[in-house]
Order: structure tokens, then sequence, then C-alpha cells
């Protein structure tokens, strides 16, 4: 066999782990297996072979991305490098950035990391009396 008739493999999970969309290939390989990742619609498997011009969508958290490969890769390199992997269409990058105004606009949830204090227990016993007068 020639150097020229030898064909790389190239399995999703190593891709999706070389292009930077997930730390590890063993989570590239659970998003795959819950059903974040599919190709061209489809849901797949972490050992399917990917090819040049494959359309991808993956969730990540609240955001999903619609990509075309452009390169395959198995080795993990720079984010440079990761970036001229793939293309995302217009329309993804759009509805990403638009979600991520959304998140940014909604109000920050409050978080305590103890018991309230006793003036805190005051200032919500004043405005539930508050309330209740009203």
């Amino acid at each position: 066999m020639q150097q020229s008739e030898k064909i790389e493999k190239h399995r999703i999970d190593k891709w999706l782990f070389a292009a930077r969309f997930f730390k590890t290939r063993s989570l590239a390989a659970e998003a795959i297996e819950r059903g974040r990742i599919t190709v061209t619609g489809h849901r797949v498997k972490p050992a399917k072979i990917v090819a040049v011009g494959d359309m991808l969508t993956i969730r990540i958290n609240n955001y999903q991305y619609n990509i075309e490969i452009l390169e395959l890769s198995n080795k993990r390199g720079s984010a440079t490098q990761a970036q001229q992997l793939y293309k995302e269409t217009e329309e993804s990058r759009k509805q990403r950035e638009l979600l991520a105004a959304r998140l940014k606009a909604q109000p920050q949830p409050f978080f305590t990391k103890s018991r309230p204090t006793k003036r805190d227990r005051r200032e919500i016993e004043r405005f539930i009396s508050i309330q209740e007068d009203s």
C-alpha cells in the first residue's frame, strides 16, 4: 500500500476534541452519547467517521453551533489551528450572539453563602410587613 492510498480515519469524538469544542475526548464522547451532537440531523456514536463537508450541530449548555467541517485532524493543536478545522454558519453565529446578549441582560441571581444575619432578617421582616399592609 502506497502513501497516497492510505486513508486516515477520523472519529467524531477525536475531531471534536482536536477542534477544541471539548476539553477532553471523554467529554466529547459523553456529549455524543447524550445526543447533543448530530451529523446532518442524525444522532451518531462516538466512533462515527467524519469527512470534509459534513455539517455538525453541536449543543453546549445554552449555545448551539452549526458548523461545516473544512479539515480533518486527530491531534489537538493551538486555538488558531482548531478554528481552521471548521466554519460556522452566519445564522448560527447570529443566534449565539443574540442569546449571549439576552443572557447578559438578565439580572444575576442572588446567592448567599450562609444564613441571613440578624440585620438581614430585620430587613426581610420589614419588607414582608410592608407587603402585608398594602
